[in-house]
């Protein structure tokens, strides 16, 4: 077994450490998840975490690690009497992303099935984390049908699964630890509220520290046993408090203050449900019993808010978790008890609660009291090729209030990324039949199977109860599900758009189909064209509030390069079809349709462009922007260009974008029959 970096190890993410700490102390908190830039040892801190863990009791031999004093009454290797006990350390398992939904589930066992003709279950990981740790490094990119099977195991605390004649449940009560970079994109509202806490980690912008996170890492890639050796002691004492505090927790008083705080904490954040209420006041009480504490006092009710409900607060992917701080301490103020709590006593290490990361051995370097970065403070676009500055150019404009918009579907049947937008062939969805399998078999489909092998039991002189099956007899299971496509928008932002207020509307109706594509778990991509070229304010991505935050900068001004727009779309879809061929685009031009720049003929130059994108059929929709009374219609030539459809700021407000890509996938398909 390899050797992991020692949690004591680990520099500052005090805010962190303590995150884990708790849960490790009272894993009723449910689990965290660790937000954060790539690079900052979000997994490092986490995995060392395993080896803090008291041992577990489990009955000998089960393979779902039944507790000897409290065996599972219901567990497929029950039922246990009098079968002895044995210590293990408690597991820490990871889930891939892209793992498969037997893996995570358990399955038939499909060889003991077909040759010793048995119903045999083989577990899975969500057996394997039962009383541990489940981690998912990058759970923001993790599969739907898996974040259904995980939301459905931590609410009931059992797996259940009912497959290919196999009906089986077991306990699956495990500490949820994810890790996520939010620029990849965010978790869905179900699952994020599943974590207990949640933080944020940023790297050190201090130079000391940064150094002495090097030269500790260093040391640990040379010679990883002796660097572990070095922090064995401090490694042993932060296990032992973790016993301890696991010990008073039992005996730790939540009094009516307390839980009144709680509880107007939560109403003046405006959570949604009774979880965070809940999970404040666990957490809250494992911070005193970490403190060495049998009370809890308003300081540790401050420092549960700031864990448990940031996360909470969000209302959209465009809001940044966070919570304001004079807000809380006004709120705790407000209902403190009457007899105060201003004056606890001081933890083992000094402070209410041990401090932020309380326990950790002291950093030769200090803590990190450096914040995260304000999110999106990097994402400011440049100035685009001969429009930024000078004369004519116009501040951003703040977006009008997004609305709710109908799915936007690609019509057919494609192949792509497992999403919630368009019908798809998909490794995971409803089986809809099955099919001999071209190349190695990956989806079994059992019925189909047996009843090819089945005539041919007595040719093949079948003697024994197995099932004689052979290579010609298997069938690949087909399934059908929702693909995600990618969704580039081409948004003018010339002189013009700034005309009436025009941006503001032009802004707040992206910002509606962003929000679209989030639910819909698409990539997105942001071009945008003014003055006198194009540039990608966003390449595809999967995080659309960074493309919300890439919109919202965006400032107008000059003319109207329209072909240069056209032409940079068409390149960044040319080079999104290279890398992932099986996801199909939608091209939304929100623009006026004038063309006032990009060449002698610039309005000859745009139809050109169009017909590019319209000989390769990609599927495209232009929100015409143009208001008064008088109007050109130039989006709608552009539309007739592209071969898509034209539609009004108006019409897309009024929810009329439903039947919009079946109409361009019609007239695409008009025109390829004449």
């Amino acid at each position: 077994m390899s050797t992991r970096y020692p949690f004591t190890a680990v520099v500052g993410m005090d805010d962190l450490r303590l995150a884990l700490l708790l849960n490790a102390v009272s894993p009723a908190v449910g689990g965290v998840l660790v937000r954060g830039e790539k690079g900052t040892a979000k997994s490092t801190a986490v995995r060392a975490l395993a080896d803090l863990l008291p041992s577990v009791a489990v009955v000998a031999g089960c393979r779902f690690s039944c507790d000897p004093g409290a065996p599972d009454p219901q567990c497929p290797d029950g039922p246990h009497t009098e079968t002895p006990g044995a210590a293990r350390p408690a597991r820490m398992v990871e889930l891939p992303v892209g793992a498969s939904e037997d893996r995570l589930v358990g399955a038939l066992d499909i060889e003991r099935a077909l040759a010793e003709g048995v119903k045999a279950f083989e577990p899975g990981l969500l057996a394997d984390a039962h009383r541990g740790i489940l981690y998912v490094d990058e759970v923001n990119l993790l599969h739907d049908h898996l974040i259904d099977l995980l939301l459905d195991a931590a609410a009931m605390g059992s797996s259940y699964v009912e497959r290919e004649g196999v009906s089986v449940r077991h306990a699956a009560r495990f500490l949820l630890v994810g890790t996520m970079n939010p620029e990849e994109g965010e978790l869905r509202p179900q699952l994020l509220d599943r974590f207990g806490l949640t933080v944020e980690v940023a790297a050190s912008r201090e130079p000391e520290q940064r150094v002495e996170v090097v030269r500790r890492r260093l040391a640990f890639d040379d010679d990883p046993a002796a660097f572990a050796a070095r922090w064995a002691d401090e490694e042993t004492a932060l296990r032992d408090r973790v016993v301890a505090a696991r010990e008073l927790l039992p005996s730790v008083a939540l009094g009516d203050a307390a839980l009144l705080q709680i509880a107007a904490t939560c109403a003046a954040f405006e959570v949604d449900g009774m979880r965070a209420d809940i999970v404040m006041a666990r957490t809250a009480t494992a911070l005193a019993a970490w403190a060495g504490r049998t009370e809890v006092t308003s300081e540790d009710v401050r420092q549960a808010a700031l864990l448990a409900l940031p996360h909470r607060r969000r209302r959209n992917p465009f809001d940044a978790p966070g919570l304001d701080e004079d807000k809380l301490d006004e709120t705790l103020e407000q209902f403190k008890g009457e007899d105060g709590d201003d004056d606890p006593d001081p933890g083992p290490d000094g402070g209410p609660g041990g401090g932020p990361g309380g326990g950790v051995p002291p950093q030769s370097e200090g803590p990190d009291n450096s914040t995260p970065e304000d999110a999106g403070s990097d994402e400011a676009p440049a100035p685009a090729p001969g429009g930024g500055g000078g004369a004519g150019e116009r501040a951003a404009v703040k977006a009008a209030e997004p609305f709710r918009t109908k799915m936007l579907s690609v019509p057919g049947l494609g192949e792509g990324a497992a999403g919630r937008r368009s019908r798809a062939r998909t490794e995971h969805g409803r089986t809809t039949g099955s099919v001999r399998p071209r190349g190695a078999l990956t989806k079994l489909h059992l019925a189909a199977t047996v009843h090819a092998a089945a005539p041919h039991q007595k040719a093949r002189g079948r003697t024994g109860p197995g099932l004689v099956v052979r290579r010609d007899d298997l069938r690949q299971a087909t399934r059908e599900g929702r693909e995600g496509n990618l969704v580039l928008f081409a948004v003018d932002a010339s002189g013009s758009m700034a005309a009436r207020q025009r941006m503001s509307a032009v802004k707040g109706a992206v910002l509606s189909l962003l929000l679209d594509a989030y639910q819909r778990r698409d990539k997105v991509g942001l071009v945008t064209f003014r003055g006198r070229d194009a540039e990608v304010a966003l390449p595809p991505t999967s995080s659309v509030d960074a493309a919300a935050a890439r919109l919202e900068q965006l400032p107008t001004g000059g003319r109207t390069p329209l072909s240069a727009g056209l032409l940079k779309a068409h390149d960044v879809l040319r080079v999104e079809r290279l890398r992932d061929p099986s996801r199909r685009p939608l091209l939304v031009v929100v623009t006026d349709g004038r063309a006032t720049g990009g060449g002698a003929d610039p309005v000859a130059l745009a139809a050109r462009a169009a017909r590019l994108h319209a000989s390769e059929g990609t599927a495209a929709v232009v929100v015409d922007c143009e208001t008064g009374p008088v109007r050109l219609g130039l989006a709608g030539e552009l539309a007739r260009e592209l071969g898509g459809t034209a539609v009004t700021l108006d019409e897309l407000r009024a929810d009329s974008i439903a039947g919009l890509v079946r109409d361009v996938q019609a007239g695409q398909t008009t025109r390829r029959a004449a």
